[in-house]
């Protein structure tokens, strides 16, 4: 039987990149994400393997949604969450805080603990995987990113926690934590320079690796692996003074 995967935030960039890969693989494959016209222009690709339904992650009905898709699927081997925002605002304007936590933080809490509850209640319980996209900016608070370097530090725990619930429950569980740098997507500013660069196609070959290999977490790619270590060792009363600014 084909593998029955769900992707949240599917309308742009790897989500997107994700779907139409997994569906021309021979997957079933629904996606979800706000903005309809882009779910309707990818579905047509694959009309007989990729369906659709828009979700607002932070909405109350976004796990209704969920179980509706999984219904339409006739089960789930795979979730993985795409979905996310960011800003660079070292104004920490409330407006800006509040669009990010809402995905990064409600959302995301909301799906994927949604999707562990399916996994542990349903019989017979069979082997499934959670996977997610968090960020390298969770590696250390970034005070022009501080919402969205804090929500992917609460992403990436979150996904700790639940793989320690499925060791716990004894779930044929796999949790992954995916964690790139910079990919050339929407989220980014095209007039602005980012360093170490992945082109989404590049990005989204290294992101599938990582689902297929089961790691419980990768950093994509091995630049952004060796710089998140140099990261990790340098104390904070250093790393407060320094100017990162991305």
């Amino acid at each position: 039987m084909a593998q029955r995967i769900i992707i949240i935030g599917a309308s742009s960039g790897i989500g997107r990149k994700l779907a139409l890969a997994y569906a021309a693989s021979g997957c079933k494959v629904a996606i979800s994400a706000r903005r309809e016209p882009l779910l309707k222009e990818i579905a047509a690709q694959y009309p007989d393997d990729i369906t659709y339904s828009t979700m607002d992650v932070g909405a109350a009905d976004a796990v209704d949604t969920l179980h509706r898709m999984i219904d339409s699927l006739g089960g789930l081997d795979l979730l993985i969450y795409c979905a996310g925002t960011g800003f660079c605002d070292p104004e920490l304007t409330p407006e800006k805080l509040g669009v990010t936590l809402h995905t990064n933080v409600d959302g995301f809490a909301s799906i994927i603990s949604a999707a562990y509850r399916y996994f542990r209640d349903r019989a017979p319980r069979v082997p499934a995987q959670i996977a997610a996209i968090t960020s390298v900016a969770a590696t250390k608070g970034i005070g022009v990113s501080a919402a969205y370097s804090a929500s992917k530090s609460f992403e990436q725990k979150f996904l700790e926690a639940i793989a320690q619930l499925a060791h716990i429950n004894r779930l044929p569980l796999t949790v992954t934590d995916i964690r790139p740098g910079f990919i050339r997507t929407d989220l980014l500013d095209a007039s602005r320079h980012y360093p170490m660069l992945m082109s989404p196609d590049y990005a989204t070959r290294l992101v599938m690796s990582a689902i297929r290999r089961g790691r419980s977490v990768d950093t994509v790619d091995w630049r952004w692996r060796l710089l998140t270590a140099a990261w990790h060792l340098i104390p904070r009363p250093i790393w407060v003074r320094l100017n990162i600014n991305f």
